[in-house]
């Protein structure tokens, strides 16, 4: 396995404990919140899009569009919200990962081993020094916020999945 394959890895592997955190959660659940101020997951979902979406783009890769207003809907200035409404449905949100997923899976495809050794870019590398870095960051951010779901879910009752 080389590093191309851990990151589409790391990828489907943390899209699958997602999957299965949210398999039982209901369309008026995904605005639970585990505690007050913590974020629900209709807002974490969006939000993961968003940044899997600006993360790839800022290494060159290109990547799917977004409905107009998506950021703005998944941004600081609406993880407060807990209306319903303003939010997609599940199944919505789990379409949206799985077509930026695709993409993000096709770009690592298209570097080159060496590329990954690529320096990130210049307002980035606080966090990422290099491109192999930020591609990483496509299953590890999930995977972080798969923390924060998981504490929804015994908020919930629900049972452990995984």
């Amino acid at each position: 396995m080389n590093a191309k394959d851990l990151l589409k890895y790391n990828i489907d592997f943390t899209h699958s404990v997602t999957q299965a955190y949210v398999s039982d959660i209901t369309d008026e659940e995904m605005v639970a919140r585990a505690i007050p101020g913590s974020n629900h997951i209709a807002w974490q979902l969006g939000h993961l899009v968003s940044s899997e979406r600006q993360l790839f783009t800022a290494v060159g890769c290109d990547m799917p569009e977004l409905p107009d207003g998506f950021d703005e809907g998944h941004s600081d200035d609406t993880r407060e919200s807990d209306d319903a409404g303003r939010f997609l449905t599940k199944d919505q949100y789990l379409d949206f990962m799985d077509t930026m997923h695709t993409a993000a899976k096709n770009a690592i495809d298209s570097f080159d081993e060496d590329d990954l050794d690529n320096p990130a870019p210049e307002k980035m590398r606080d966090f990422f020094p290099t491109v192999g870095s930020v591609l990483m960051m496509g299953g590890s951010h999930e995977m972080m916020h798969v923390g924060q779901i998981a504490a929804i879910r015994r908020k919930l009752g629900k049972p452990i999945v995984i």
